[in-house]
């Protein structure tokens, strides 16, 4: 698989720019804030429809502009497909493949793309939403229908959420002495309504959650070996790394911190999804009764996949808090390596895009990276300054200089 042409409109810092590009490798130089990473992070739009840099759309649309578009050729061994998206921030956005209006999520998995930036060291030192982030996306990446589950999940959890925190408000008001004797019966009313509406509310959040669970704990049993292989690949005199999944469907604590899927990467993930896999969505349900307390009193929904983290591990040791700079670099890139490695299990060389990453690596990591990386069908890499692109990574390459994108021939 490879990018054929990319052309943006309104895009970031571009009000118009047509590239044509080709396999292999592809640098992007220049001095920072000229506008290379706007370029691969298109990209990388059109395959995740999300940014890697900001969390919402309308930093994506050029100041002054009302939308912006963003359309690529990809070539997929003799298929190729032209699409295109109109992001209208506070809209709907739209899209439309081979010049023809569809669903956006229609085009979701038609361009595949591994991003390796600076903002990843997240991935190994920042919270855990970045990486059941990174799960998420490698899922849907994988099969674009998880889109539609996460989705799903994502708005029942926001339902029963304002359902929640309308609760506890209620709650915190009827405990005024004022207001105590007035309210009794009001409140005795409303919580009835409450539970009744939660128990439903509380069936949809189990149905997709454990159909959410379920597919991580596959996808974390398979990228335990990728990831042990790729770290040892990058840092080999190191701890081997692990991975472990840690749900708040174990028993605990309102935040259980229990691994359910590795001990360590002892365990077999794949053992525990098959094992439960009639289950998850009853344990799920049993595990909100539990906590129905606490959620009341909170008003928050505790239990479920979007509290869930990724455990990596060095050694016996968690590599959150304990592994160096270096180390974290590695890791972060291991995941990558992983995720790019399943992709292509699956058919087909994803796009790989290295946004200003080897500025980051000391010279041996630089090395051993860009060794894994160089075969590639295409790689696309930005960098501030032509020595930043090792040798073994030499190509095309485009000059970027004040949101001006010219090929050096």
């Amino acid at each position: 698989m490879h990018v054929a042409h990319l052309s943006l409109t309104d895009f970031r810092s571009y009000a118009s720019v047509e590239l044509g590009l080709e396999p292999g490798v592809t640098a992007f130089v220049g001095p920072n804030g000229q506008g290379k990473t706007n370029l691969v992070e298109a990209l990388g739009y059109v395959a995740t429809h999300s940014s890697h840099r900001v969390a919402t759309d309308a930093p994506l649309v050029r100041q002054g502009a009302s939308r912006a578009i963003v359309r690529c050729a990809v070539h997929r061994d003799d298929r190729r497909a032209l699409i295109e998206l109109e992001i209208n921030p506070g809209k709907a956005n739209r899209a439309r493949l081979n010049r023809s209006p569809v669903r956006p999520r229609d085009v979701i998995g038609l361009l595949r793309t591994v991003l390796f930036a600076p903002e990843d060291l997240s991935l190994a030192k920042g919270d855990p939403s970045e990486r059941r982030r990174f799960l998420d996306d490698l899922l849907v990446a994988r099969a674009p229908r998880f889109a539609g589950v996460r989705a799903d999940y994502e708005r029942v959890l926001k339902q029963r959420g304002a359902l929640l925190r309308t609760a506890a408000q209620a709650r915190r008001g009827s405990r005024s002495p004022r207001r105590a004797e007035s309210d009794s019966g009001f409140a005795a009313a409303g919580a009835g309504d409450v539970t009744a509406t939660l128990e439903v509310w509380d069936a949809h959040l189990a149905r997709h959650g454990a159909e959410l669970l379920r597919a991580r704990l596959e996808l974390v049993e398979a990228l335990r070996p990728l990831v042990a292989g790729a770290y040892a690949a990058l840092a080999p005199t190191s701890a081997p790394a692990t991975l472990a999944y840690r749900s708040t469907l174990s028993t605990g604590g309102d935040d259980a911190e229990d691994e359910v899927a590795g001990e360590r990467g002892s365990s077999d993930a794949q053992t525990l999804s098959t094992d439960l896999g009639k289950t998850l969505e009853e344990r799920m349900r049993e595990r909100l009764l539990e906590v129905r307390a606490a959620e009341l009193e909170r008003g928050v929904t505790l239990v479920g996949p979007h509290r869930d983290d990724l455990v990596l591990g060095l050694g016996d040791l968690p590599a959150r808090g304990y592994a160096s700079h270096g180390e974290s670099w590695s890791f972060a890139l291991a995941l990558r390596l992983a995720a790019y490695d399943l992709l292509r299990a699956d058919g087909g060389d994803p796009v790989l895009i290295l946004d200003d990453v080897f500025a980051e690596l000391d010279g041996q990591r630089r090395r051993r990276l860009a060794e894994i990386v160089a075969p590639a069908e295409q790689v696309l890499i930005t960098a501030a300054v032509p020595d930043d692109v090792p040798s073994e990574l030499a190509g095309a390459r485009f000059d970027v200089v004040e949101g001006s994108v010219t090929r050096v021939r």
